[in-house]
C-alpha cells in the first residue's frame, strides 16, 4: 500500500474536515473514498461527462472566445 501526501488550502482543509464531519468519518477516510471511487469509473462514464459538460456550456465558450 502507498501513502499519498496532499497539500490543500486552509479553506479547502476546512471545507473537507464538515464534510467528512457531515458523513461521520476522518477526512482522509473521505479522501480514500472518493479517490477510491473516482478511479473505479469507467472511462467511458469520465467521458460522457465531459461531453455533456462541453454540450452544456457551448454557447458560453464561444461568447467567451469572441472576447
Amino acid at each position: 500500500m502507498a501513502t499519498l501526501r496532499v497539500t490543500l488550502s486552509e479553506e479547502k482543509w476546512a471545507r473537507l474536515k464538515e464534510k467528512a464531519a457531515r458523513y461521520r468519518v476522518a477526512p482522509e477516510e473521505l479522501l480514500r473514498v472518493s479517490l477510491e471511487e473516482l478511479l473505479s469509473r469507467p472511462d467511458e462514464a469520465f467521458q460522457e461527462a465531459v461531453k455533456y459538460v462541453l454540450a452544456k456550456n457551448a454557447e458560453l465558450y464561444r461568447r467567451l472566445a469572441e472576447t
